[in-house]
């Protein structure tokens, strides 16, 4: 069997990995690339195969760096069928119409400016009518049970903890005469979130397939209600707004569950929560009906104290454009959570460019940031960012606040990793940027004794039982294979100015200003 992979390979984003068992050919996840435009050029890429050829998918969860390249797929000829679990395939109803609206949009600013430029026409990756045929392809699926996809591959799904209905995938396969067990973990959640129950623990596998987002990084243990509570309380005595670019699934309803406890216990003031995104709006309802997948503690604060922790009467909702517009004429102070998490498209990019600029408002990031993006930018402590085509100068107070992740962090990572009852041959980690999985892949190495790989885009490992080896990249043209050595080198560079800067600044602190006025302009090079 082989395994070819095809996206979040060296990058926390794209996931999507080819697995071929005989003449079966199976996707696991078909992700959206997010991130620089170097990154997303890959979107508009045609599939490294026939999409006709691929006889389904399998879908760890809903996030659109997974899913968002579905309609894509079956608008180039995929006729097979989609399985993920039950609330996933809830989710995507609403998720990818809404991401095809975002194509949509974007592709008609394109084309107006482009008009204007002598360009030719850009067309949307796909449209909401191809979203809704996608949709036609999706079967849900139980946590838990046996899915006989052909005769020699069964597969599981199991609760991986992230989101509500993400799952890993326990993959049997057995071919001449062995059975081979894949796991491929998508998102890992850490334990312990609201709502969501903890990651599954699982006894035995041949070749695991894990995430390393945060490979290289541990969550900060601390009271992030107290935390929040602060950062709110000393912006609303400022006056100013708390906007709170969140993902629409998962993270939004997590921010819910802590604020309904701290308006309850009065430890915020009585203060506006308004979601504005109607992608939120709709996951919440989803959220709210699923009540089968929470964990105790959400089911005991449900059922017995008949206490509803995704609302509270401050909560109100913005589904039109009129309505979202109006937010910025607030007379009073509130706190907006709105999509996307990353701030790289959405009502969000309106909310930072009435609010970056005023000194007593606060953005507050709870999720992972990737590179290039905009929030990325932000956190990293950019003094100007340029927004719909206007710069802003940043004088809000930005806060970062990592333990909301819904990512397991290193420790918590290699504690799963742990559980298993025997050695796994090797684990492939994916899903991370270099300086999370190669620190990971040691830590892993010399806690575990397990070997691992890191794959580049479109390497292929050859599986036979005990037996594996890598054959590199072959479906990378010799473009983007320069491309990625040339990153790869930028990023050992830029470590090294990284710290050869750190140290500048701190011999001399009057230097500060000049150095972020140089990475700002280098910055604004590598956005256009």
């Amino acid at each position: 069997m082989k395994i070819t992979f095809l996206g979040a390979a060296k990058i926390v984003t794209g996931s999507s990995y080819l697995l071929e068992v005989g003449t079966q050919r199976i996707l696991v996840d078909c992700g959206m690339f997010q991130g620089s435009k170097t990154i997303t050029a890959f979107n508009r890429r045609d599939f490294p195969y026939d999409p006709a050829s691929i006889d389904c998918v399998l879908l760890t969860h809903a996030h659109i760096d997974h899913s968002g390249l579905l309609p894509k797929l079956c608008k180039a000829g995929f006729k097979g069928t989609i399985h993920a679990t039950r609330v996933t395939n809830e989710l995507c109803g609403i998720m990818l119409p809404d991401s095809a609206h975002i194509q949509e949009f974007d592709a008609e600013i394109a084309n107006r400016k482009g008009k204007r430029a002598g360009k030719k026409p850009v067309e949307p990756l796909y449209s909401i009518d191809d979203a809704y045929a996608c949709l036609k392809h999706f079967s849900p699926v139980d946590y838990d049970s046996e899915l006989v996809i052909a005769p020699n591959v069964t597969v599981r799904f199991r609760d991986a903890g992230h989101i509500l209905g993400s799952a890993m995938l326990e993959v049997m396969v057995s071919e001449d005469g062995k059975t081979t067990k894949l796991l491929f973990s998508g998102d890992l959640g850490q334990p312990n979130q609201p709502i969501i129950k903890d990651p599954t623990f699982i006894d035995e596998a041949d070749y695991i397939i894990v995430e390393s987002t945060y490979g290289n990084r541990l969550h900060e243990d601390y009271d992030k209600e107290e935390h929040l509570a602060t950062i709110i309380n000393t912006s609303v005595a400022r006056g100013g707004n708390i906007i709170i670019p969140s993902f629409a699934v998962g993270r939004t309803q997590t921010l819910l569950y802590y604020l309904h406890n701290l308006l309850k216990a009065g430890k915020i003031t009585d203060i506006p929560v308004i979601i504005d995104s109607p992608l939120a709006i709709s996951a919440t309802d989803i959220f709210l009906r699923n009540t089968q997948d929470y964990d105790n503690e959400a089911k005991e604060m449900l059922f017995k104290d008949h206490d509803n922790p995704l609302h509270m009467p401050q909560l109100r909702f913005t589904k039109t454009a009129d309505e979202s517009k109006a937010l910025n004429n607030l007379d009073q102070p509130a706190i907006i959570i709105s999509a996307s998490g990353m701030c790289d498209a959405g009502r969000i990019l309106h909310h930072l460019k009435h609010n970056l600029w005023r000194p007593e408002s606060t953005v507050l990031f709870v999720g992972y940031q990737a590179q290039g993006s905009l929030g990325r930018r932000l956190v990293e402590g950019a003094s100007k960012v340029k927004i719909l085509g206007e710069e802003i100068s940043v004088k809000a107070t930005i806060h970062r606040l990592d333990g909301f992740s819904a990512h397991a962090d290193q420790g918590q990572l290699l504690n799963w990793l742990s559980y298993f009852k025997r050695k796994a041959t090797n684990i492939f980690l994916v899903h991370g940027e270099p300086e999370m999985s190669e620190p990971f892949a040691k830590v892993i190495k010399e806690k575990l004794d397990v070997s691992t790989y890191i794959p580049n885009y479109g390497d292929v490992a050859v599986l036979d039982g005990a037996l594996w080896e890598i054959n590199e990249a072959k479906v990378v043209d010799p473009a983007v294979k320069q491309l990625h050595d040339y990153l790869e080198l930028l990023d050992r560079e830029y470590a090294e100015y990284r710290k050869q800067l750190e140290q500048i600044g701190s011999a001399d602190n009057h230097k500060i200003t000049e150095l972020m006025s140089s990475i700002e302009k280098l910055q604004s090079h590598l956005g256009k």
